[in-house]
């Protein structure tokens, strides 16, 4: 990785011009650190043929600060969104303590990178050695699951040669809820139906120190109702199968802000879903958890791309489906732009994107707004790519290479600075607009 930085003035004595834009830092003992300005600034030094990943630590720093102090209980970090071991390392000198991970290997650098932190293991599905290597090997005592045959599995794997079984073990149920109200769906692959949970919210209390209920409201939750809904589902549950429950897991949801698609403040959030679980029927010692990815890093990156051709509307660029901008293809999030030429003075349009590939798959429908008159040769900044943008890429087709550089200015959209605009037409936080 190469970190660099400019400041907006070059020191007195610096001979030549990328001198003039760059300064050393000396961090974290031998380390030099550079950070550039913006993006801008990157594009006048480097002129870059391949995209370049650009970093924003006291973005990520300041989205930690403020889930670690208004949340009200834990916060795991969704290691999936962005795997990135210095990001984990600013999570974590921030205020995070806890993690998410969904893989074994997802535990290995977790655990490799902070060895103090507390891992859970929250993919309901997992191979029994896996289980066993996250248990004996790297201390992970919590584990989630939707039914019987992994329960089995869990009590299995951690069982000590032996024979004696592991009292130690903090095991969530994830329960099926609607994704109604978040952008992307998580309702149809993990989850056990509320109509089925009682028998196995029974037996796993006999095999866990702390049973727990999970649920995961989708991604991109646009409203704090969906956690309501969730919590009312929570509710039966708990009185079906008459068990004491330990930990109640919200799971993630928190949305970022992108274009049309603009959330309440997070206060609201959670606001509504500690009212609603102070109400449950639960242990008087019982923890409030929630699993944020995207809302912990999407402002942490942005990347920068080249447009290598235009045909009317279309922008050829060097980053596309099989790169960082997988989620732009897929499911066509609209992420923010902003043209990085000084020169380009005609009014917003509406552009569509194909990547480098040679598959027709590689296109990005938007629109994205950016001037009219746009060439190949410009350059383009894409916003909030800090969740699923370098988690997601690929070498297909021989592209992927991705420069990250670190930058000092801000995000595209922020919900943290507390500056933004309030979107709500009312004080309503349950409103469902």
């Amino acid at each position: 990785m190469r970190l660099i930085c400019a400041p907006s003035a070059a020191p007195r004595g610096l001979p030549n011009r990328k001198a003039a834009l760059c300064v050393k830092l000396t961090v974290w003992g031998s380390l030099e650190l550079h950070i550039y300005p913006n993006a801008s600034a990157v594009v006048r030094d480097l002129s870059p043929d391949e995209p370049v990943i650009l970093n924003r630590p006291h973005a990520a720093a300041r989205a930690a600060r403020f889930f670690a102090q208004k949340f009200p209980g834990k916060s795991l970090y969704a290691v999936k969104a962005n795997p990135s071991p210095d990001l984990v390392r600013i999570l974590w000198d921030s205020g995070v303590t806890h993690y998410d991970v969904a893989s074994i290997a997802e535990v290995r650098m977790v655990r490799s990178v902070l060895p103090e932190a507390t891992l859970c293991f929250m993919h309901p599905v997992k191979t029994k050695r896996a289980i066993a290597e996250a248990y004996h090997q790297h201390g992970v005592t919590t584990f989630s699951l939707d039914t019987m045959e992994e329960l089995e599995k869990i009590v299995e794997a951690t069982t000590a040669d032996d024979g004696t079984q592991a009292d130690d073990l903090n095991l969530l149920v994830r329960l099926r809820v609607s994704s109604d109200y978040s952008e992307l769906s998580l309702a149809s692959k993990f989850g056990i139906d509320l109509a089925d949970a009682a028998p196995l919210l029974q037996a796993t209390r006999q095999h866990c120190d702390a049973l727990g209920i999970c649920f995961h409201v989708g991604s991109q939750a646009m409203t704090p109702f969906a956690y309501v809904q969730a919590l009312e589902r929570v509710r039966a549950a708990i009185a079906e199968a008459a068990v004491t429950v330990d930990i109640v897991d919200v799971g993630g949801g928190f949305p970022s802000s992108y274009p049309g698609m603009e959330p309440p403040p997070l206060e609201d959030y959670f606001g509504i879903i500690h009212r609603h679980f102070e109400n449950l029927p639960i242990s008087y010692s019982a923890e409030l958890w929630c699993e944020p990815g995207r809302a912990l890093c999407a402002e942490y990156s942005s990347l920068i791309v080249k447009v290598e051709k235009r045909r009317g509307d279309e922008l050829y660029i060097n980053d596309g489906a099989y790169g960082a901008l997988f989620d732009a293809a897929h499911v066509a999030w609209r992420f923010p732009v902003e043209a990085l030429e000084d020169d380009l003075t005609e009014a917003l349009e509406e552009f569509s994107f194909y990547g480098p590939t040679c598959d027709d798959a590689d296109f990005m429908k938007g629109p994205f707004m950016l001037p009219a008159d746009i060439q190949a040769g410009d350059y383009i900044e894409v916003g909030m790519l800090g969740a699923y943008g370098a988690a997601m890429k690929t070498a297909f087709n021989g592209f992927g290479a991705a420069e990250c550089i670190n930058v000092a200015n801000e995000p595209m959209a922020s919900l943290y600075r507390g500056d933004r605009p309030d979107p709500r037409e009312s004080d309503n936080v349950v409103s469902l607009r």
